[in-house]
């Protein structure tokens, strides 16, 4: 194995819980950041949210599109073969 993979402590930090959270006395300034990246993330997903929203309204009318336009053709296509059948009936008993 060699040392050319980041040890554990240059990935991680060394310092322990202070490196992650900040220290004590400068804990306000930390929860002010957290409160910028929470209002950054609230609205991403607000703007996610109005494409989505655009999104299945057109996915939406487009399946209603195909579901009518596939009615009509299930109408057609019986209405066609319902008047074959007349048709055959009516030549088979007028011989």
């Amino acid at each position: 194995m060699g040392s050319e993979a980041p040890s554990w402590a240059d990935q991680w930090g060394s310092g322990g819980m202070h490196d992650d959270y900040g220290d004590h006395n400068n804990n306000q300034s930390s929860s002010n950041n957290k409160g910028k990246k929470a209002g950054n993330v609230k609205a991403a997903a607000s703007a996610g949210l109005g494409k989505a929203k655009s999104a299945a309204t057109v996915g939406a009318h487009h399946a209603k599109t195909a579901a009518t336009a596939g009615a009509q053709k299930v109408k057609s296509g019986t209405s066609m073969g319902i008047a074959w059948i007349k048709n055959k009936v009516q030549k088979s008993s007028s011989k």
